[in-house]
């Protein structure tokens, strides 16, 4: 498992356990960790989101009971409702995690921990909170394909699948094509 999902885990099991203690926290974050020890790299990704969980959650909770409109938010299990909590946090405050990286990582979450439609709950709300966002969901504005060391532009022209600056490149010799 990488480690943004490690810490992904870890920032959904703190939360999931400060939902169970009613809102308490830890009197220290150290007692968390020291409950479920983690790797310092792990534990270094998954610190900020706990702390802006934490600092943005009543924006969070608010833009969960507006999209769950037919949802009552104390009845949304509560792996859902932290799974949503992490994403959202990272949709709105994370602008070095594209959108689509933040739904997809929901969504294996909610399927891991949560109930068999918890995948499909999770994925119609952080699709609402998608169309709403003012950023690309895939990231920087030009996204890119990568070919061996040559950069693409995903709008490219293309040549029966291959893109035409790919193909001058190779004909013009500035780089070298090879099969695996």
């Amino acid at each position: 498992m990488g480690r943004r999902r490690e810490a992904r885990q870890a920032a959904l099991q703190y939360h999931f356990w400060r939902d169970m203690q009613h809102g308490d926290s830890p009197e220290k974050i150290e007692d968390f960790w020291e409950f479920l020890p983690t790797k310092p790299r792990v534990r270094e990704f998954a610190q900020p989101l706990i702390d802006g969980m934490n600092a943005h959650l009543a924006e969070i909770d608010e833009r969960i009971r507006r999209y769950a409109e037919n949802y009552e938010f104390r009845r949304i299990a509560a792996v859902d409702r932290n799974v949503l909590r992490l994403a959202i946090y990272e949709m709105l405050f994370r602008d070095d995690i594209p959108p689509v990286v933040s739904i997809n990582e929901a969504i294996e979450l909610a399927k891991k921990f949560g109930g068999a439609e918890s995948g499909r709950f999770v994925n119609g709300i952080l699709d609402r909170v998608r169309k709403e966002l003012t950023r690309q969901a895939r990231g920087e504005e030009q996204r890119r394909i990568a070919i061996g060391y040559f950069v693409i532009p995903s709008g490219a022209q293309r040549s029966r699948g291959i893109p035409l600056t790919y193909l001058k490149a190779c004909a013009a010799g500035s780089i070298g094509f090879r099969s695996g």
